[in-house]
């Protein structure tokens, strides 16, 4: 069973800046295919952007391109979002998931039913 704790989330105004950081308890964290989802309420679950195992691949929603980065460091089994120029409407619950996969398979899961594990999400909040 794989834990995941998020933090980060807060609240922040309209161009600024949030890091949420998830922490896994999987010792075979590099294993691992990991994303970021986001939530609002009456809405479906949104992959905000997602990472492969190594770090060394990336993809993002279209929205989010050149504002937030994923990034991981597997010795600390934490997977990171940088978000930068923070708009109301990024706020959202924002979760991070992960999916083990193996070789050959391809790391890039962007549906919410992709992926077995989830933390329990924390608020991030743009004020306007």
């Amino acid at each position: 069973q794989v834990q995941l704790v998020e933090s980060g989330g807060g609240l922040v105004q309209a161009g600024g800046s949030l890091r949420l950081s998830c922490a896994a308890s999987e010792r075979t964290f590099s294993s691992y295919t990991m994303a970021w989802f986001r939530q609002t309420p009456g809405k479906e679950r949104e992959c905000v952007a997602a990472i492969s195992r190594s770090g060394r691949s990336t993809d993002y929603a279209d929205s989010m391109k050149g504002r937030f980065t994923i990034s991981r460091d597997n010795a600390k089994k934490t997977v990171y979002l940088q978000m930068n120029s923070l708009k109301p409407e990024d706020t959202a619950v924002y979760s991070c998931a992960a999916e083990r996969v193996g070789d050959g398979v391809s790391w890039r899961l962007t549906s919410p039913g992709q992926y077995a594990y989830w933390g329990q999400g924390t608020q991030v909040t743009v004020s306007s």
